[in-house]
């Protein structure tokens, strides 16, 4: 066999196969270095490319900040697809409005010295040390971030030559105090209003609906009636807790163990602690000079428990002769301690100092250190061996289960009876409401993996929670759709009954509004004077209406507005003025209106740049 192989590749046909093969190798080779390539860029604006590589290191840095700013909260979002890919693009949006300005600068002919860049590397102070720049320091930043200094020079140049242009387009605006002062007015405003609701309930038992009806709303509002990605799983579960619980500890083993590990069962010494305080206030001589008058006092022959209710400055103690509580060695402060641990039942210290001022310390009772005996400390024991068996056939079952779940990818019958555990299964759940098992965002994600639902695969081991995992496959799964009339028939039905009964309370709240126009009268009308615009205490429709009201011009203004379950009349007596303004309300007003109408600026700039440039997204085909 090989020698006919051999004799193959020496002949002519042969030898011209293997050089179309070596030169195709070498032309592949020459292109590559002649730098061509087949990635399709992220962007193009105005032919500059935005390169995939340059997007994901920024969506990357986005991630971590996301991450550090809303903690435990981001592995839930970041669970969402498609939350991820709303920031993905909210990245690659930010890449292109720089790309923009940064063109748009250059037209302009705007610059960044090398004096300019190295004068702000002097001020920021991140790169300093006690107020002066340290080099040491800078240098040692730049390798954390994992900047050449030329690199990180290059790209400060670009960030100020593009503040340059972004401060000279938006920098400029500015608030008017009488803005200010009106958009304060306007909120401090209130209002005195009489209002009535027309409640839509008594009028749901005189109305009906067809099927007809029924089928037009369907027809009309398909996009109402999408339901969600459903999944049910099949799962083995592992958890040592459970383990925990099978096992049996001898009374022999836990003594055994006691009699081990003697040192952790040692009650250690107490001391009851009065104390006499003096706090330091603002003249420490002073406090110190009280405390050793205290302390001359004490040795001349005074109570220490009546001196500490009178002179002591820590009230609480005081009050009680200056007793505090049982404290072990190490709890309090180190001065305190000291003094405290240093003294025999009954005795007083000298002054001590320590943060909380001067202090007189007594010993009124010392519980010397014991054993723990081993009836007070059995329970603890059996459970911690109990723990540490459980951890340990845990880990050699968690194996099992890997090891199984994958050699047969199909099923979990194997793998539960290889663990001596059952397959569970859950019941039907979206995205939005798992069982708490499969709540965590990684196991979660997994439940609707395509590995999962598509492939029909086991999961890997996945952790729940410490010593607790479980593997999953799709039990059954329906994807996103529109549900049928049949599903959502007595939903519809119930909305448009509720409608037409909201209708009928519509037209009775027209003719009360009618009457109340025509005399003025609202006897039966409820009243709130000082209405504000975030009261709680009536409905949000009511609120909203009564600040959308014109003001009344010689008589009330009235006007209707629907709600949740009816209508209501609102009559507009008097419009209040603001109180007087705070001043730190109307600069805090500046400061957001003057962000408004940046934010604007930069956003109208941004747009006017895309609307003249050309801005492409390519797909990879």
């Amino acid at each position: 066999m090989l020698e006919k192989i051999r004799e193959g590749s020496q002949g002519v046909i042969a030898k011209s196969i293997l050089i179309l093969v070596i030169l195709s190798f070498a032309f592949t080779g020459v292109s590559s270095y002649l730098g061509s390539s087949t990635e399709v860029a992220a962007a193009t604006v105005n032919g500059e490319e935005i390169s995939n590589s340059a997007l994901e290191q920024a969506y990357q840095n986005e991630r971590g900040r996301l991450e550090q700013q809303l903690g435990d909260m981001f592995a839930t979002l970041a669970a969402d697809d498609n939350y991820m890919q709303s920031v993905k693009q909210s990245v690659l949006e930010r890449l292109v409005a720089d790309k923009l300005l940064d063109q748009n600068a250059a037209e302009l002919g705007l610059r960044v010295s090398d004096e300019q860049i190295k004068a702000a590397i002097l001020a920021e102070p991140a790169f300093q040390t006690d107020g002066v720049f340290d080099n040491d320091r800078y240098l040692a930043i730049l390798r954390g971030l994992g900047y050449q200094a030329n690199t990180f020079r290059d790209m400060m140049r670009t960030e100020m030559t593009r503040n340059q242009l972004v401060a000279t387009l938006v920098g400029s605006e500015f608030v008017l105090p009488g803005e200010a002062e009106y958009v304060a007015e306007l909120q401090g405003q209130t209002r005195d209003i009489d209002y009535k609701i027309i409640d839509a309930t008594p009028y749901l038992a005189d109305v009906s609906v067809t099927d007809e009806q029924i089928q037009t709303y369907y027809n009309a509002n398909l996009a109402q009636f999408v339901r969600p990605e459903v999944v049910s799983l099949d799962y083995v579960e592992l958890n040592a807790a459970d383990i925990a619980k099978d096992i049996t500890i001898t009374d022999a083993e836990a003594q055994a163990y006691y009699d081990e590990h003697k040192a952790q069962y040692t009650q250690a010494e107490k001391r009851l602690a009065a104390h006499i305080l003096v706090q330091l206030g603002d003249d420490e001589d002073a406090a110190k000079a009280k405390a050793e008058a205290i302390y001359k006092q004490l040795q001349d022959g005074a109570d220490f428990a009546e001196l500490a209710k009178t002179e002591s400055e820590d009230t609480f103690s005081g009050e009680q002769g200056g007793q505090l509580d049982w404290f072990e060695a190490g709890v309090m402060e180190p001065e305190f301690d000291a003094a405290l641990f240093a003294l025999n039942k009954g005795e007083y210290s000298n002054v001590v100092k320590t943060n909380f001022g001067y202090h007189i310390i007594k010993a009124l009772d010392i519980q010397a250190g014991a054993q723990a005996p081993f009836a007070d400390v059995k329970e603890k024991i059996v459970a911690k061996l109990q723990e540490q068996q459980a951890v340990d056939k845990f880990y050699e079952l968690q194996q099992v289960l890997a090891d199984t779940s994958y050699e047969v990818p199909d099923t979990l019958v194997d793998a539960a009876k290889d663990v001596g555990l059952a397959v569970e299964t859950t019941p039907e759940f979206t995205r939005n409401n798992p069982p708490e098992l499969f709540s965590k965002p990684d196991v979660l994600k997994e439940a609707f993996s395509t590995n999962v639902l598509v492939d029909g695969m086991n999961s890997d081991v996945l952790e729940v929670a410490p010593n607790h995992v479980v593997v999953i496959r799709v039990n059954s799964h329906k994807e996103a759709g529109t549900m049928e009339l049949a599903e959502v028939r007595n939903a519809i039905a119930g909305r448009l009954k509720q409608e037409q009964a909201n209708e009928a309370a519509r037209k009775q709240a027209q003719e009360a509004m009618t009457v109340v126009e025509a005399s003025g009268e609202t006897v039966d009308f409820l009243v709130k004077d000082k209405l504000t615009r975030f009261d709680q205490d009536i409905d949000g429709a009511i609120v909203n209406k009564a600040f959308a009201m014109a003001q009344p011009a010689g008589k009330a203004t009235v006007d209707t507005v629907a709600l949740a379950n009816g209508y209501a009349v609102v009559v507009l007596k008097q419009v209040n003025a603001a109180e007087a303004v705070e001043p730190g309300l109307l600069d805090a007003l500046k400061q957001r209106l003057s962000s408004q109408y940046s934010e604007n600026d930069y956003r109208a700039v941004i747009a006017s740049l895309k609307a003249k440039g050309e801005v492409l997204y390519p797909v990879a085909e």
